[in-house]
């Protein structure tokens, strides 16, 4: 029998939700810094072999959403729980268990098997520095068992599994469980095909992962990346794309004294596109102000920020 099944990645903002999925995929699909409120799409990955399919599905961080946009973010985590085959729910080991008891209770009612991702765990026990340099190091084993009862009180159905994603440890042991639980199904998509979303969709993902490397404070979820042009042929892809952000002032600091700023976008850009392509990238890139889009409910329906 082939198997195949839907599973989708929750939790909170910075826990390692898209470095997992790229680890589980193989592939580099997520946005994966160091910054939260990364990922603000839902998109799949897709893991093929003779007899089974895995649709693993990121999502954006749990959070209270301020604006539109993040209303938008959290109506793709709410719909992730509403058709999954295989939950996994991430957190770390340094998030508090209560945190976004509105959400976890959702997940509590859940009828899918759900698997509790305590991640991070390389980083159990280690110092801060300061005062606590002088303590004793806290035994990584208690606290694990200590984290472990914590999560079980709150998700008693849940299967609790401590991983490194980072790290790459307890991955195959995750995946091979993952695999018991799908179910008997032919595939839903092609056998080679690897995600959901558009070449276009990974180049804005792509110059918006640099733009979050390169910028500091409200800069980067300030920024929105549309592709205005792509042209494929067999050996190169000609690529124009807009950088939005909600300001004169903020174009002022993308663009960068003498252009600076942006070429190095562009470049890093360029350089990542062609490892993702496999080709060569003629990279074009330009700053418009768009006022409040993050905000205009039409503008983040262009930007495809409807979960519908």
């Amino acid at each position: 029998m082939h198997k195949a099944g839907f599973v989708n990645i929750v939790g909170n903002p910075n826990v390692g939700k898209s470095t997992l999925m790229n680890q589980l995929v193989g592939e580099k699909i997520s946005i994966a810094t160091f910054k939260a409120q990364t990922t603000r799409h839902r998109i799949m990955g897709i893991v093929n072999t003779d007899d089974m399919q895995i649709v693993f599905s990121d999502t954006p961080g749990v959070l209270k959403p301020n604006y539109k946009l993040q209303e938008s973010m959290l109506a793709f985590s709410e719909s992730a729980l509403a058709d999954a085959d295989v939950l996994l729910y991430v957190t770390d080991v340094v998030e508090n268990p209560e945190k976004n008891m509105d959400f976890l209770e959702k997940v509590q009612k859940m009828d899918m098997p759900v698997l509790l991702l305590i991640n991070k765990i390389d980083q159990l026990g280690k110092s801060d520095g300061g005062e606590e340099k002088k303590k004793k190091p806290a035994n990584p084993t208690e606290l694990l068992g200590q984290l472990v009862e914590r999560w079980h009180k709150l998700l008693p159905k849940a299967e609790i599994l401590p991983i490194s994603a980072l790290n790459k440890f307890g991955v195959d042991m995750l995946l091979n469980r993952i695999k018991e639980l799908l179910p008997d199904s032919p595939p839903y998509f092609g056998k080679d095909q690897l995600t959901d979303k558009p070449a276009r969709f990974f180049v804005s993902e792509i110059i918006r992962e640099k733009i979050l490397l390169y910028y500091d404070k409200e800069i980067p979820y300030s920024v929105e990346v549309r592709v205005e042009s792509f042209k494929e042929s067999d050996k190169r892809i000609d690529i124009r794309a807009i950088i939005y952000v909600e300001r004169e002032s903020q174009k002022g600091i993308i663009i960068g004294h003498q252009g600076v700023a942006l070429k190095k976008v562009g470049m890093e850009s360029r350089k990542a596109l062609e490892k993702f392509f496999g080709k060569s990238i003629f990279l074009e890139t330009y700053v418009k102000v768009d006022k409040d889009w993050r905000s205009n409910k039409r503008e983040l329906d262009s930007f495809g920020y409807n979960p519908e």
